[in-house]
């Protein structure tokens, strides 16, 4: 099974997780109690699942939707290889994943 690896926005911790194909990122987070929030419950209605990508990885992915686009201008702390972790899913290709995850998020569902 392909794995993937969660490093805290600080470093300082880093798990390394089984990801089953077919499951978002978003999913295998709150599998392993890995704290994205996902207020939307990926739904693509906030940026509360953002990630950074590390960017070896990054290139892997497919393009993200205009959509996805528009919920990631939401994001705190937006980088270059951000991407909402609801929208990333796992194939074998993305065997070892590397995600950080970012210093704080913005609940636009919240207020």
């Amino acid at each position: 099974m392909p794995k993937m690896v969660f490093i805290s926005a600080d470093g300082r911790q880093r798990w390394e997780v089984e990801a089953p194909v077919g499951d978002s990122v978003l999913q295998i987070a709150h599998r392993h109690n890995i704290a994205i929030e996902g207020a939307c419950e990926g739904s693509l209605a906030c940026s509360t699942c953002h990630v950074i990508v590390e960017p070896n990885h990054y290139k892997l992915l497919p393009a993200p939707s205009i959509d996805e686009q528009d919920m990631l201008d939401l994001a705190f702390g937006l980088t270059r290889t951000s991407r909402l972790g609801c929208q990333l899913v796992m194939t074998a290709t993305l065997d070892g994943l590397t995600v950080r995850l970012p210093a704080s998020t913005r609940n636009m569902l919240l207020g």
